[in-house]
């Protein structure tokens, strides 16, 4: 059974329905992390909520091919590079398996290709010739070699630049020269950077001389191998729709023709604590630092995948004490029952009484949703088919539910909890609270419901 996905488009700015270009296989690029330091949980929200969009389509019956690019050469990899007397690759190596570590700590699929920028240089030389050859591109005095994105009168469609009353043809001495520059500003971006001190050893020779690829041409040169001129969907954060996107859209188009890609999925910031992350606040999470906090993976993921991925989401402690509690109830609610593999659920053709969860994630990936369905039909799973949509709901979002602890409860523990249970039943809160701070004294907390108690491990 194929189970079509509906995605808010950027470009198109409406809810499409995702269909293969070749009634085949869904071909998809997902801009990767550029490898100079730890990814943050801000990084991880768009490449969580990227994983759980491959896994929706595959489990709807819609075969894949996930591609996600490593820049390995850029301002940054080469500044951090020389700065820690380190080669280019044994700096991005670093990096790149620090990433992997954590991707796979999370439960991301990994993609059917990972391409690297220092890997595909001669394929980005070879686009450069082409956008000189056809008048979009020209030769500076320094050995670079600049986009004029004059040339291409769509520029702007997908960030709405066009909206801003530009005069393009005034833009040709504006020349951004650095891989990120100021987001309202609108310059002729660099596609090839002449050779500079500050470099070291890391150039690589040109037909324009020594020197690197600017930041936005590898992932068209990377596009263009792997997925084609034409090919389904583009992902990313909402920071790279200008200029990263609309560079890559402009240099693609005007080099090898075809529509680029067909749909476009952004994720929305993520805050930390109502306020944007920084370093200097100390709120640029990592998943080693909240392990320090002994704070999972798991519920990292649970709370980025919490809200929906076009509307901001508010990440704090308080959430992933949330996130902890959701996956502990989902743990005991499926206990006893053994996990489908993933493969073996690819396609499934009924979810049971989950039904309503695929439904919300099919409808613009409504991870939120989703959630609130699983839980308001945990009672009533009673089937072997219920059960198994279950599993499948909990595959699409990627979560691995925890295995439940037996913990040990001495008598004189379950006695303590027998004693202040009754003395609550009869309204005597002193004494109650006495026993409650006996047990706290020896380890124990007590979680109270409406028809019993819980002992729990501090």
């Amino acid at each position: 059974m194929i189970s079509l996905v509906r995605l808010f488009d950027t470009l198109k700015r409406q809810v499409v329905t995702l269909e293969p270009v070749d009634g085949k296989t869904f071909r998809f690029y997902c801009c990767g992390p550029t490898v100079y330091g730890p990814a943050h949980i801000g990084n991880f929200r768009t490449f969580v909520m990227q994983d759980v969009l491959r896994r929706v389509l595959e489990l709807g019956g819609i075969k894949t091919k996930h591609v996600r690019n490593i820049t390995d050469v850029d301002d940054k990899t080469i500044r951090d590079s020389v700065a820690a007397g380190m080669t280019l690759v044994e700096f991005t190596e670093k990096w790149k398996n620090e990433f992997h570590k954590d991707c796979s700590a999370l439960n991301c699929l990994s993609p059917h290709v990972e391409p690297s920028a220092v890997a595909h240089i001669p394929e980005q030389i070879v686009m450069i010739e082409e956008l000189l050859k056809k008048g979009h591109a020209y030769e500076s005095g320094d050995g670079s070699v600049y986009f004029k994105i004059s040339s291409y009168s769509d520029y702007g469609a997908l960030s709405r630049l066009d909206t801003r009353e530009l005069d393009l043809g005034k833009t040709q001495n504006q020349r951004a020269n650095s891989d990120e520059y100021n987001k309202d500003s609108l310059a002729d971006f660099v596609l090839w950077k002449g050779r500079r001190p500050e470099d070291g050893e890391n150039y690589w020779e040109s037909p324009w001389g020594p020197g690197r690829p600017g930041w936005h041409l590898e992932c068209s040169a990377m596009i263009r191998k792997y997925l084609g001129e034409t090919f389904d969907l583009h992902s990313g954060g909402e920071d790279l729709i200008f200029p990263h996107h609309e560079n890559e859209i402009a240099q693609s188009k005007c080099s090898c023709g075809g529509e680029f890609a067909k749909n476009w999925f952004h994720s929305t910031h993520l805050l930390v604590n109502g306020k944007k992350m920084s370093k200097s606040s100390g709120t640029l999470y990592t998943l080693s630092d909240l392990a320090q906090d002994q704070w999972t993976p798991m519920e990292i993921r649970y709370v980025l995948i919490s809200g929906h991925y076009r509307k901001q989401l508010n990440f704090t402690f308080e959430s992933l004490h949330a996130a902890r509690e959701a996956l502990s109830k989902l743990s005991k609610a499926a206990e006893g029952r053994e996990s489908p593999s993933y493969r073996s659920l690819l396609g499934l053709v009924s979810y049971g009484v989950f039904d309503g969860a695929r439904q919300k994630l099919t409808e613009d990936l409504n991870t939120a949703g989703a959630l609130g369905e699983i839980f308001a039909n945990l009672k009533s799973a009673q089937s072997e088919e219920d059960w198994k949509g279950f599993f499948a709901v909990i595959a699409a979002l990627g979560l691995v539910l925890p295995k439940i602890e037996k913990t040990e409860v001495s008598l004189e523990i379950q006695e303590l909890g027998e004693q202040r249970w009754n003395a609550r039943q009869n309204k005597d809160w002193d004494l109650s609270d006495r026993y409650r701070d006996e047990l706290l004294a020896k380890g124990w907390i007590v979680k109270d419901g409406r028809d019993g108690y819980e002992l729990l491990r501090q």
